[in-house]
């Protein structure tokens, strides 16, 4: 190994002693293993400093700095780190993720390859209650290539983590680019004037980070992006939006501001609204109150790049109706229609009971080319809410269910509906009857009986979503079931004659936009024995595959 580190990896800490070795196993697993990795504790107070002194003690690779004042943020202990760094090429490591073996080496090949300020890849996220694996905004990093500065490819700015980055420390020191501190979303910064620095950059289309995300962290440990429910978050998020405003002026970018404005409504702005329909009148007024002046701002072509639902939330917002953009934002995203539209004397057709006065608010609620109206049954815009959740018997669910249909698609009278849903893959349907109870509202009660369900042998754990399905003229339009937002879940054990006893949970989703929810668990020792079948049965099918 030769004197100096090729590569610095920096792991920033704060009171994370259980997770942090997990962390800097991943480092010292690394395929290139000629690195100097820095645990930077900002003054942990739990045993974080005992577990990084074991761990230094360990590998010589691993340096500990300790911060003397906590700082509250991840930009002090990775700027504090920088200092001392003695690679040419730095990387960063939250104490809760991991980087995948092969990460160091992939970004430094691609620094190797050709000149490059700095060298991204793949962020894999895992879901730590479930287990799920996804990679973060996929499309952006699918091919191999080098990009000639960011004004080549401007929609690379939605990935703006810092971590799933290789820098050259020149790069770094040469603009006098460091983490800014004192504020949250400090990636979000840092990476625009990387991305607007960077003479050329590469990108790798395989995993080099590891997140792992936690949704249902408490509150105090949550992470800052999983901390919307504060306000207080809401104006770190927009104040991170002007500074990189500025930046892009004085960097003389100007001319990014649409594609950035798109990425910050499509991503950021996209996030807060859709947990609307979760949150109290005093938040949402507050939440107004911070997002809107900045949406003032805005670029009006950015703006326009967005699908209409979004724009119907973003103005109501402005307009100060708040009720109403909590209605609105259970849409987005899913063809759900709006309970009711009016049309003016001119014939278009605006979101709500009442006709725009301004010209911002008709142009931003106008729903005439949605053609509610006109478009084909099957790709119709209904909007089916349930108004009431009762338990019956073990598994039995009384709803009602009332079904919006502004377009005036279904003939006037009663139709029969049909309520579906598919756990283990096989299909249970209850069918009931929608009446009308006035212009393009129709109602109707139905009996959902879980236990009736037919299971897998082995039994079904996951999660389904109830659909409803309409037919027409031999035609069939099928979309989500909204729930009740307040309603307390309702938990049994069905216990079949045949087969798993199941715990089952209904509920609402509790986000997007809140779709009715059924949770299965098979419970009892008679999971135990079957499982050996299960993945034997599973190995069966992989081998007739092939």
């Amino acid at each position: 190994m030769s004197a100096l580190p090729d590569v610095t990896v920096t792991v920033i800490v704060y009171n994370d002693a259980d997770r942090l070795p997990r962390a800097v196993a991943s480092l010292r697993e690394q395929t290139h293993a000629n690195i100097e990795i820095i645990i930077s504790d900002d003054c942990s107070t739990d045993h974080t400093p005992e577990v990084a002194r074991q761990l230094e003690s360990e590998d010589r690779r691993v340096r500990y700095l300790r911060l003397p004042v906590n700082s509250g943020g991840c930009s002090a202990p990775r700027n504090r780190a920088m200092e001392i760094a003695r690679a040419p090429y730095l990387m960063f490591l939250d104490s809760d993720d991991e980087l995948p073996p092969r990460a160091v080496e992939l970004l430094l090949e691609a620094h190797r390859e050709r000149e490059i300020d700095f060298a991204m890849g793949q962020v894999e996220r895992v879901r730590v209650d479930t287990g799920k694996r996804t990679l973060w905004m996929p499309d952006l990093v699918a091919e191999r290539r080098t990009v000639e500065g960011i004004d080549a490819e401007p929609r690379l700015l939605f990935e703006h983590l810092s971590t799933s980055k290789m820098y050259t420390k020149d790069f770094l020191d040469r603009h006098e680019l460091r983490f800014p501190e004192g504020i949250h979303y400090e990636d979000q910064l840092f990476s625009a004037q990387a991305y607007c620095l960077a003479r050329a950059f590469t990108i790798v289309p395989e995993p080099v980070y590891r997140w792992y995300i936690e949704p249902f962290a408490a509150a105090g440990a949550a992470s800052i992006s999983n901390q919307r429910h504060k306000i207080s978050n809401v104006r770190d998020r927009i104040h991170v939006q002007t500074l990189i405003d500025e930046f892009l002026v004085s960097s003389g970018h100007a001319g990014l501001r649409e594609d950035k404005d798109y990425k910050f409504l499509k991503h950021d702005f996209r996030m807060y609204a859709g947990d609307l329909p979760f949150r109290d009148e005093d938040w949402i007024r507050s939440f107004a109150g911070a997002v809107v002046p900045y949406l003032e701002s805005v670029s009006p072509a950015a703006l326009a790049r967005l699908p209409r639902a979004e724009r119907v939330v973003i103005q109501l917002l402005r307009d100060g109706r708040l009720a109403d953009a909590q209605i609105a934002a259970r849409g987005m995203g899913h063809g759900v229609a709006p309970r009711e539209t009016v049309t003016d004397e001119t014939g278009r057709v605006y979101w709500g009971a009442r006709v725009p006065v301004t010209e911002q608010t008709k142009g931003e609620l106008d729903l005439s080319d949605e053609e509610l109206v006109t478009r084909p049954f099957t790709t119709a815009h209904f909007r089916h809410e349930i108004t009431s959740v009762t338990a019956g018997a073990p598994g039995t669910l009384d709803l009602t269910v009332r079904t919006y249909d502004p377009g005036r698609q279904l003939a006037v009278g009663p139709h029969v509906a049909a309520l579906h849903i598919a756990p283990g893959g096989r299909r249970h349907t209850e069918r009931f009857r929608l009446d009308v109870v006035g212009p393009g509202v129709y109602e109707g009660s139905v009996r959902l009986d879980l236990s009736a369900a037919e299971l897998p042998l082995q039994g079904f754990s996951g999660v389904r979503h109830p659909i409803l399905e309409l037919e027409q003229d031999r035609q069939r339009n099928t979309g989500l079931l909204l729930a009740p937002l307040e309603f307390t879940p309702l938990t049994t054990v069905l216990r079949p004659r045949f087969g798993v006893p199941h715990r089952v949970t209904v509920e609402p989703e509790g986000r997007n936009s809140g779709r009715l929810q059924v949770r299965w668990a098979p419970v009892g020792a008679v999971v135990k024995a079957l499982r050996p079948v299960k993945r034997r049965a599973g190995a069966l099918r992989k081998l007739a595959l092939r």
